[in-house]
């Protein structure tokens, strides 16, 4: 399904809805021109005089004649009432069939449609249980943009309370992955309960948009294993991460403490891919750190360089870069802008990773 397709569609839903509005829009437009026609034949004003009268007399504000009117002026007067009174009991009596039919509703709904559409950038959570809400926190501490998808009236209510953007649907299904811009977002997170959901999702996502960053939620080994089979780029189980930060708190404390620290500043930690074709990674191959002087231009720190299977934790200054590396650097959001600017195209990708 295309996004033009869905595109038009929204336009057709949205000339739908003015409809209803189309009648007494032309009715009001009617009694307004034949109004100022009248004036203009039996009083003989110009335009701007006769449109005037028109208005102060429909609003029934009455400020006064301009001229005294003839006998045949008063008569247009008169019809002028009478049909305003007539638009105006049409408009009521349509507001309140619309108010009825649910059409103020479907309005907020295509507005809402119309926003979603236009977002970029963004960040989908599918599943707004605990730890969706936690990383809903995260994710707006750090003011990314954010939609989330939840079947569970309940859990609508509270993200919406909290200002989010809601797509009530099931996001297993393709059109609500659409819906929410997946054609468009920055990564894709899935955090719902069950594991053959978050499959079913990631499945539906990767092939709607294969170079997506997806990240899932896995209850089980055996669960984590088939989602990176299904394509998921990062794979998280929250027994396995809980008791890994729990067994580094026991050994080393400190380290621990500082990536709460460094969640909540204003420094953070962006991974950089580094291209693989060589005209793209011409200024930086094979060149090194000091060379390159990105540290020092930046203001940035390279905390990790992945070459392949390789980690370079703490890479020294004479170390190279190269095709398809994957460089780990820590430093504030003006401060990344700049070090990503001295790659260049070298940069194929830039994802955020929430300390």
């Amino acid at each position: 399904m295309s996004r033009s397709w869905r595109r038009n569609q929204t336009r057709r839903q949205f000339q739908t809805l003015t409809a209803p509005w189309r009648g007494p829009i032309a009715a009001l437009s009617t009694v307004i021109l034949a109004g100022a026609a009248g004036y203009r034949i039996t009083e003989g004003w110009d335009w701007g005089d006769c449109l005037w009268m028109v208005l102060i007399t429909i609003s029934t504000i009455g400020y006064g004649e301009i001229e005294p009117l003839s006998p045949q002026g008063r008569l247009v007067t008169v019809l002028i009432v009478i049909g305003g009174l007539l638009v105006v009991q049409l408009s009521i009596q349509r507001v309140l069939g619309l108010t009825e039919s649910g059409y103020f509703r479907r309005l907020r709904e295509l507005r809402f449609q119309r926003t979603l559409m236009r977002m970029r950038d963004h960040v989908i959570l599918c599943g707004y249980g605990r730890m969706g809400q936690e990383i809903s926190a995260q994710l707006q501490k750090e003011s990314i943009p954010l939609v989330v998808i939840e079947t569970d009236p309940d859990r609508r209510d509270v993200a919406e309370a909290r200002g989010l953007n809601v797509v009530h649907a099931d996001a297993t299904m393709d059109d609500t992955l659409l819906d929410a811009g997946l054609e468009h977002c920055r990564s894709l997170v899935v955090a719902l309960p069950g594991d053959a959901s978050n499959l079913y999702v990631i499945l539906s996502a990767r092939d709607l948009r294969p170079d997506c960053r997806l990240i899932a939620r896995a209850n089980t080994v055996e669960a984590s294993s088939k989602l990176r089979l299904a394509g998921a780029s990062v794979v998280v189980s929250p027994y396995v991460a809980g008791g890994r930060v729990m067994a580094a708190s026991a050994l080393r404390p400190l380290a621990v403490n500082f990536m709460e620290l460094l969640a909540g500043s204003d420094y953070e930690i962006e991974e950089f891919q580094l291209s693989s074709d060589p005209r793209q990674l011409a200024t930086v191959h094979r060149r090194s750190l000091q060379e390159l002087e990105l540290g020092r231009r930046s203001g940035a720190m390279v905390l990790a360089i992945r070459d392949g299977e390789r980690l370079i934790a703490n890479p020294s200054s004479d170390v190279q870069l190269g095709p398809g590396q994957l460089l780990i650097v820590l430093g504030s959001k003006e401060q990344l802008a700049v070090f990503q600017g001295l790659l260049g195209e070298a940069v194929i990708t830039v994802d955020n990773m929430p300390a």
